[in-house]
């Protein structure tokens, strides 16, 4: 084992280096007990501070498990139902379509089903924040942030989904897009059924039964506020990709519940083990095993290789069986936590930049445990053939309101997605399927048709882009 662990070892110290991340830190539990730890780099690039276990970085949406843990402690207690409608607790909440927003329930914001398009308001919500970021002034992003409201509440958070102009998805239930503004008014609905704020009752019912002392809200309630890491993010200096030094951090308090807590490894190792199976001991206190299951339901598909249950994504294909799992990027954060029942494996990956592929490190490390080499691909695709005639129903721009644009475009007689200034070829897996390597990712992505069979939707990053053109303008 010492000698594959090298080979990890080897192999994140390049993935790490490739990213510029100045520092990460890694711990495995098998049985709850701690199997392999590593660090890489330090907390404080610039004064070579060194990092650990202990050392507290941002988790960002990792914090939407703890979230749904909330939510179904209070159905336990009889306060609320997550098949209830969203407008029993919440009843200013509004779609633009009354009669939609009545079918949607707590379950569909869990699921990230309520079938709402993307939306803009996270940066909203962190507006106030951002604007005093140095790393944000004279980039894109503070051109952006001023066509958004400041959202500093939950109620002026309702108001600007109730005013948003896009179209809806679909029907509650149909169809998959990642929402952080659904996943923020969970912390509403928390509020409102438990008489608490969202960030005292995440505190007062799993923070402190779990032992999580360094688990937080904000640093500054730490009583040790040395051992936390500085944030580092990439910012363009004359012309070239830089990484600098961005300590401040960005909040959200209207959108706490989708991604604004920090953690460390040892913490989140402790949080874990409420979701294996034969840990009964250690949730007892927390959550049923009633209640662990339906989180880890598969209520969701993804993409051809996940589904999503509550605040966790469930892997069923992975090779040694069921993984959980769930990542976070906000600036100066990369973070992902996975659990492998079948190997009584629970881990974290922590990076103080954004923007790291931190769950190759986790395929890694789970490749080098079952003594595959790092690399190893986790699925492999039957050939699916697709007429040169049809490629054509995909090309086009695809964009949604959260910023996000995506090109497809034929070269050659192949598709070709267009991203974030790069270009990757596409391979057919499955009827509107396709998927694409980035790095040792296999990348999944679909396409929906409505119901005349014309292409009208594709997903990218989890979410549901729109078709703005049938015509590959080039992205933007």
């Amino acid at each position: 084992m010492d000698e594959q662990m090298k080979m990890f070892e080897e192999y994140a110290r390049l993935l790490l280096e490739e990213a510029q991340a100045p520092g990460a830190a890694i711990g495995v539990a098998r049985g709850g007990k701690l199997l392999y730890q590593k660090t890489f780099g330090y907390r404080n690039r610039e004064e070579q501070l060194p990092l650990s276990l202990d050392t507290v970085f941002g988790i960002a949406s990792i914090t939407k498990s703890f979230t749904c843990v909330a939510i179904m402690q209070l159905q336990e207690a009889g306060k609320l139902s997550v098949h209830d409608p969203v407008i029993r607790y919440l009843p200013e909440f509004r779609t633009g379509d009354d009669e939609l927003t009545k079918r949607i329930t707590i379950h569909h914001f869990m699921a990230h089903t309520p079938g709402m398009a993307p939306m803009p308001y996270l940066d909203g919500a962190m507006k106030r924040s951002m604007e005093q970021d140095p790393a944000i002034i004279g980039t894109e992003a503070e051109e952006e942030l001023k066509t958004v409201p400041y959202l500093d509440t939950y109620e002026e958070v309702l108001q600007a989904i109730a005013g948003f102009e896009g179209k809806p998805l679909s029907e509650p239930g149909e169809a998959f897009s990642y929402n952080n503004d659904a996943y923020g008014l969970l912390g509403a609905i928390i509020e409102r059924t438990s008489g608490q704020t969202y960030e005292q009752y995440v505190k007062q019912h799993i923070l402190q039964p779990l032992g999580m002392q360094r688990t937080v809200f904000a640093v500054e309630e730490l009583a040790d506020k040395d051992d936390v890491t500085v944030l580092y993010t990439n910012k363009k200096v004359d012309g070239n990709n830089e990484v600098i030094a961005a300590p401040y951090w960005h909040d959200a308090p209207a959108m706490r519940a989708a991604g604004f807590l920090k953690s460390t490894v040892n913490d989140l190792l402790r949080y874990l083990q409420i979701f294996r199976p034969d840990a009964e001991d250690n949730r007892a206190n927390i959550l049923s095993s009633d209640s662990i299951r339906q989180m880890l339901a598969p209520h969701a598909r993804c993409d051809g290789h996940r589904s999503y249950g509550y605040g966790l994504m469930v892997s069923p294909a992975f090779p040694e069986g069921l993984m959980l799992e769930h990542g976070g990027s906000l600036k100066g954060i990369s973070s992902h936590i996975f659990s492998v029942p079948s190997m009584e494996l629970t881990g974290v990956v922590l990076a103080n930049l954004d923007g790291v592929s931190v769950r190759e490190l986790v395929v890694a490390l789970l490749n080098t445990l079952a003594q595959r080499p790092p690399a190893a691909p986790l699925y492999t695709y039957a050939p699916y053939e697709l007429a040169s005639e049809q490629l054509s129903e995909y090309i086009g721009n695809y964009r949604s309101a959260e910023w996000l644009n995506t090109v497809i475009e034929e070269r050659e007689g192949k598709l070709q997605l267009l991203v974030d200034g790069l270009a990757y070829p596409l391979t057919p897996v499955d009827k509107d399927s396709f998927v694409f390597k980035r790095r040792d990712s296999t990348v999944w992505i679909d396409f929906f048709r409505d119901r005349e069979g014309k292409v009208v939707r594709m997903s990218y990053a989890l979410r549901q882009l729109t078709k703005a053109s049938d015509k590959a303008e080039g992205e933007k």
